[in-house]
């Protein structure tokens, strides 16, 4: 009698483990199922700053001179417009001749806005243009050691005063090395070379 309690005992623990173990093997899918779907959420939420990036808008750099209330660099969005960088710029000046800018002119990166005074000689009759490059058909510029005083008057902020003393020093003096010496020159200051230095040429 006791060796067959001792055999049904046997017996139990063996289906015990048994099922146990079926137990065990049945559960793996659903938990491999669960680690496999934690690497997506993780991919699509790395991918949602490339997006952002891709819909952040485009900065341009403008360069506003000129009868405007405040010269300077500008940073405006890249569909922006002349107009709205002039805005930006505080507007123009009494003294700026308005019907010599384009104020619907698209603008571009690294591009210079020129705004002319009444009565002021100007390169381009929009009186709006990028900082002219040489051999270019669309900038102008004027060899300062060699060009006669009609020629210097083209170029902005050169009058006949001007351009009387810029052949007088150099007549005297030599030609100039570089287009810094223009200071020596009566009635050329600082700010009005900055005007002057995207439409001269100097060696």
């Amino acid at each position: 009698m006791w060796e067959a309690v001792k055999a049904r005992w046997k017996t139990g623990l063996l289906v015990l483990f048994v099922g146990v173990a079926g137990l065990w093997v049945f559960s793996r899918p659903s938990a491999e199922g669960e680690s496999v779907a934690l690497p997506a959420a993780v991919e699509t939420d790395t991918t949602r700053p490339e997006e952002a990036e891709m819909e952040a808008p485009k900065i341009v750099v403008i360069d506003v001179k000129g009868a405007v209330v405040k010269p300077g660099v500008y940073e405006m969005p890249a569909d922006a417009r002349v107009r709205d960088v002039i805005a930006r710029a505080g507007g123009l000046t009494e003294e700026a001749d308005a019907a010599r800018v384009n104020l619907a002119a698209k603008v571009r990166d690294e591009m210079m806005i020129y705004v002319p005074a009444k009565g002021e000689a100007a390169p381009a009759p929009e009186a709006v243009e990028a900082a002219p490059e040489a051999g270019t058909e669309s900038g102008l510029q004027v060899a300062v050691n060699t060009a006669t005083a009609e020629e210097l008057m083209q170029v902005p902020g050169i009058g006949p005063a001007k351009a009387k003393a810029i052949i007088a020093y150099r007549e005297e003096h030599g030609p100039f090395q570089r287009v810094e010496d223009l200071l020596r020159v009566n009635g050329i200051g600082e700010k009005t070379l900055e005007k002057l230095k995207p439409y001269l040429l100097v060696p």
